[in-house]
This record gives structure tokens, C-alpha cells and sequence, in this order.
């Protein structure tokens, strides 16, 4: 098992790492992230048909691992903001720091796409993270997603509109996305 788990780390490691990266923005939770998918792929390699490639494979599980981190923050979110009474202060939190994105990344353009996307939905910022940072094709792109291949389609289309239409607005307007 050792053999397989350090010819699918080599091989793949980086990719994984990038596509987790570029869906939750820190560097830690991306590593934490990345021994859970780890994890799961050492429990479950048995298992594995060879229906698709590996890679697929493994991006499936580490799309799984990262929708539930989402949903986890979002629960953990929601028991926060419970804690509060909201309308009685009528205060809000907000993050001072500076954000993963602009410490990690020093293009300003690919800062800018990085700030576009997350306006995107989860659907089309996994879409389009897979298609074009990570070289999937649609096919690929529909395995990992559990998607049909029109749904790929459809969504990276309607992904990339939103994209050029916030891009047009920014240029407009002469500033930041917001």
C-alpha cells in the first residue's frame, strides 16, 4: 500500500493541493484538508474500481472532503451567529485581516480573478477552478463533480459570463471588485 500511496502523492499531491488551495484560500486548511483526502483515500483504495483515472478519483474525494468543510464552517457560522442577539445591539463582526488571496498571491490580475470567482456559486467556482486552473476536460470535470456533462457545460458557460459581466462592471466603475 506504501508503493500506491506514494506513487499517487507524487504524481498527484500538487494538483490536489492547488485545487483545495483555490477553494478555501488559507494555507493551513488546505493542508489539514489535504490529510483528510489522504486519509480517505488510504481507507477507501480498496474499493477503488478503475472506473475512471485516479486523478479523477481523487479530485471526487477531495471535492468531497472540501464541500464539507464548507459545510461545517457554515454550521459553525449559523451556532455563532445564534449566540448573538442581533437586534437588540445591532452590531456586526467583521474580519479585520488581510485576506489568504492577497498574501499568497502577488499577480494583481490573478488577485482580481481570485475575488471574481468567490462571487461566483460553489458550482461554477468548482467548475471553472477544475477546467482552467486544473486542466480537466468536461468529461473529467463531470466525473469528479458527479455532474452530467451538459450540467459542466451549462455551468461553466453560465460561470464564465458571470465572470466577464463583473469584470465589465469593474472596469467600468475604475476600481477593486467588491
Amino acid at each position: 500500500m506504501k508503493a500506491i500511496f506514494d506513487k499517487l502523492y507524487d504524481n498527484y499531491h500538487q494538483d490536489l493541493f492547488q485545487y483545495i488551495f483555490y477553494m478555501v484560500k488559507d494555507k493551513e486548511t488546505t493542508e489539514d484538508l489535504i490529510q483528510e483526502v489522504y486519509i480517505k483515500v488510504l481507507k477507501s483504495y480498496a474499493n477503488f474500481k478503475g472506473e475512471s483515472s485516479e486523478k479523477t478519483w481523487l479530485f471526487s474525494i477531495a471535492r468531497h472532503v472540501t464541500y464539507d468543510h464548507f459545510r461545517s464552517l457554515k454550521r459553525k457560522r449559523n451556532r455563532i451567529m445564534d449566540l448573538f442577539d442581533w437586534e437588540e445591539k445591532g452590531e456586526t463582526l467583521s474580519d479585520q485581516g488581510e485576506l489568504p488571496e492577497d498574501i499568497a498571491i502577488k499577480n494583481e490580475q490573478i488577485k482580481q480573478m481570485y475575488k471574481l470567482l468567490d462571487k461566483c456559486t460553489i458550482d461554477q467556482k468548482s467548475v471553472l477552478i477544475l477546467r482552467y486552473l486544473q486542466s480537466f476536460s468536461i468529461q473529467e470535470t463531470a466525473e469528479i463533480l458527479n455532474f452530467s456533462v451538459s450540467k459542466v457545460k451549462t455551468t461553466q458557460h453560465r460561470g464564465l459570463k458571470n465572470l466577464k459581466k463583473r469584470l465589465l462592471e469593474q472596469n467600468t466603475q475604475g476600481g477593486d471588485v467588491q
